[in-house]
């Protein structure tokens, strides 16, 4: 009997096509495969049980990056039988529709580490060894299908015996398309400070640079990386000074989980994170006594961020430090040597990925470049997380590692709905597009305050439409008219006439938690972040909502309070804790109590006329740290909700003293809407000595204030299930607490798990709207 199966999801450019080839030979099945535009195809010739059981090693024993969505097979007449098994070059047949995914990058895989460290294989201490089952895929490739001829490598003519490799369907590496070894692929460059190539070994000598204390820009598989010894504070302190970055923690790579002793502690499911193929930067909990060996990572606050080598490059440094040990037993010894590794790029500005690029816009900052001649197509962070008590994720920045990784859209909605590019908000910008039942996130592209950025996410949307041959139907945006996301939106609605939705940025919020948990039911929404653009024309950001699909209805609000000077008090939490003295009817302490801060008298004047409010739980947190006297000024945003949080976990278990829950008031000026009023404990923390004290029981009374507004719309209502969104949500004391303080009154509290809570995952949101918007 003959049989077609076609196979949807990612089985392109990881192995897939080998792995059936090697099954066929393994039951003696004959017929064909094939990359094709919906993903894989396949023919083959078998028996009743041999087909059975092909179909069912399909799924079972695929390659390890690859992931099946849809496995469908249709019975088909036998006129000739195949004589043999073959991989047939791709085609597209002329679909219109293409549903083929490409892979995220992925880590080196332990064969290619076992060969790039025998002094005997051909690609010993090669800088771009990889095979089916590793290395760069998303930030390399330009279109579909998956062949060479589609990626940067595409200039690079493979040698005798890497084509040898490249054609042999029982090889690791038969059409690995980065393909190549030091005779016919990428080479390595180490520059100084001018462009000038520095002569000697690249690895050998940036590794003497970082040990003397300089500041080497290496370039990564999806973008470049500003590396210095994170051991030597004076070479921090000088990468913090260049790159106008104070005080914000800085991720550092160490070779392995044995080299995290003593700098944190590392449960089994944040080793599993750490180690897994995406290797994410993974918040973790800072030993005892870190902050005196590593003094300038990140100070103030309890958590640091750690990641492990992923690319070639970054374990031949590992290597060249633990003097060139043949073999890989070496990696699982403790190893001294730690690196600081962030982002290279100027404040504000995307991530550098060209050679050019590094050398003119990271000069004064880099005191070398470590570039190679592989082009990076398409820019990718690191991505960042943490892992809850249950071991599962939380996203605070999706990128490098799972990007593109498709997020499925389980519902009635998702068969028929027509494709949607959703393009976010204007923090922490990312954009979203829907294919079928799959939603594809991009990586983090950032804020769209810079025309970078703002050129980048245009760049962004181009690659991600490119690569899923997608033609949009429906546009998504946020209900600010004044963000680039929406200017964008609105020029490309028109561009290809299509419908332009405005999401609202709360209502995004929730629908990000409800598209990943496939929740179609009505929902309380417990919306708290910084801010966002209201239907009232107000700045919301602490808001209890009924969602309903594309309708929400607002049931409740935090009391609005004053924000001076407008956005300059997200960044000042003084202002707003000037802003809580007024609301307290203590104006007259604020000139004296903020003295050190230049205006406060002429805040105190600009709060007696009444500015414009917020009801944002995000600027609540800054008027908090403010009382207590945290960080008057941030360097960077959210710090002072960080710290406050830091202190509160300090304190340990949650103060609950008589009397405590009585500062929060819950008013209910009709059936259906509430406010929450918290101006009471503001007014206990103005007088509060003690910030670790205080600190703990902001949080506190907040999770139990907020519990009980919950609950009380819950009563009002029906709805037992919530879904809480926003950036606040990142906040581990404040969730973790919520989600027990709901479960004892009965309800059951949604955060995102699988993209960001704040306004990363805004564009899932969107697009989940815009799919069920009547129009």
């Amino acid at each position: 009997m003959r049989q077609q199966i076609r196979i949807r999801g990612i089985v392109q450019g990881v192995g897939f096509r080998p792995f059936v080839y090697r099954l066929a030979l393994e039951l003696g099945v004959t017929g064909w495969v094939r990359n094709d535009g919906q993903g894989v195809t396949i023919a083959i010739d078998a028996a009743p049980d041999l087909q059975a059981e092909f179909a069912r090693r399909l799924r079972f024993d695929a390659p390890p990056l690859a992931a099946i969505d849809d496995l469908q097979i249709t019975p088909l007449a036998l006129n000739e039988p195949f004589p043999d098994f073959r991989i047939l070059d791709s085609g597209l047949d002329g679909e219109a529709n293409t549903a083929a995914t490409i892979g995220a990058d992925s880590t080196i895989c332990p064969a290619c580490l076992a060969e790039l460290f025998d002094p005997c294989n051909r690609r010993y201490r090669y800088a771009f060894i990889n095979c089916t089952d590793c290395g760069p895929r998303y930030t390399l490739v330009s279109r579909l299908p998956y062949d060479r001829a589609n990626t940067s490598m595409a200039g690079f003519a493979q040698c005798t015996p890497c084509l040898s490799e490249y054609t042999n369907p029982l090889h690791l590496r038969f059409h690995a398309e980065p393909n190549a070894c030091p005779d016919c692929g990428p080479q390595l460059q180490l520059l100084d400070a001018h462009g000038e190539v520095i002569a000697g070994d690249a690895i050998e000598q940036t590794l003497a640079l970082l040990t003397a204390g300089k500041i080497v820009a290496i370039k990564g598989l999806g973008g470049f990386h500003l590396v210095c010894d994170a051991r030597n504070l004076k070479a921090i302190a000088t990468l913090r000074e260049r790159k106008n970055r104070e005080e914000k923690p800085l991720a550092m790579m160490v070779a392995n989980i044995a080299s995290l002793a003593g700098i944190a502690n590392v449960t089994q499911a944040e080793q599993a994170w750490l180690e897994s193929g995406a290797r994410p930067i993974v918040l973790l909990e800072k030993a005892a006594g870190v902050d005196e060996i590593l003094e300038g990572i990140a100070p103030q606050f309890n958590s640091i961020g750690v990641l492990l080598p992923y690319t070639p490059i970054q374990y031949l440094l590992f290597h060249e430090a633990a003097g060139r040990p043949a073999g890989v037993a070496w990696l699982q010894q403790p190893q001294p040597l730690a690196l600081v590794m962030t982002s290279a790029n100027p404040h504000g500005e995307p991530l550098v990925i060209a050679n050019d690029e590094a050398i003119t816009h990271l000069s004064g900052i880099a005191d070398a470049f470590l570039i190679h001649n592989r082009d990076i197509v398409i820019r990718c962070d690191d991505s960042v997380l943490r892992v809850d008590a249950h071991g599962a994720p939380q996203f605070i920045r999706r990128a490098r590692g799972y990007t593109p990784r498709a997020i499925s859209l389980a519902s009635p909605f998702a068969n028929t709905a027509e494709p949607v590019l959703a393009l976010g908000g204007f923090f922490k910008n990312t954009l979203c597009v829907t294919r079928g039942e799959q939603a594809y996130l991009s990586q983090y592209i950032g804020d769209m305050d810079r025309v970078a950025n703002c050129l980048a996410l245009e760049a962004a949307s181009d690659h991600l439409l490119h690569l899923l041959q997608v033609q949009p139907r429906r546009i998504a945006h946020d209900q600010h008219p004044d963000f680039f996301s929406t200017q964008l939106a609105q020029c490309l609605a028109a561009k290809w006439e299509t419908p332009c939705i405005a999401v609202q940025h709360h209502h995004a919020h929730i629908a990000a938690v409800l598209a990943e948990y496939h929740l179609n039911e009505p929902v309380l929404g417990l919306a708290l972040d910084g801010v966002g653009l209201g239907e009232d024309g107000t700045a919301w950001g602490g808001e209890l909502l009924l969602v309903d699909g594309a309708d929400f209805q607002r049931l409740g609000h935090l009391r609005p309070i004053a924000m001076p000077g407008g956005d300059k008090a997200a960044r000042e939490p003084w202002r707003m804790a000037a802003a809580a003295l007024a609301m307290l009817g203590r104006g007259d302490e604020i000139a004296t109590r903020f003295a050190a801060q230049t205006g406060a008298e002429l805040i105190a004047q600009l709060l007696a006329r009444k500015p414009a409010v917020t009801t944002s739980m995000g600027r609540y947190f800054d008027a908090a740290a403010g009382l207590l006297g945290i960080t008057p000024v941030m360097s960077f945003e959210a710090q002072a909700a960080m710290q406050l949080e830091g202190l509160a976990t300090q304190y340990g278990d949650c103060p609950t003293e008589d009397g405590l829950f009585e500062l929060a008031d819950i008013t209910t000026p009709t059936d259906t809407y509430s406010q929450l009023d918290v101006s009471a404990l503001l007014a206990r923390l103005a007088d509060c000595r003690d910030v670790v004290y205080g600190a703990a029981i902001f949080h506190a009374v907040l999770i139990e204030a907020l519990a009980d507004w919950v609950t009380l719309a819950a009563e009002r209502t029906g709805i037992r299930v919530v879904a809480g969104g926003g950036g606040c949500f990142l906040n581990v004391v404040l969730m973790r607490g919520l989600q027990a303080a709901l479960a004892k009154r009965g309800l059951c509290l949604h955060t995102n798990q699988s993209v960001p809570c704040g306004d990363g995952g805004l564009a899932l949101g969107q697009a989940w709207v815009a799919q069920r918007t009547v129009l």
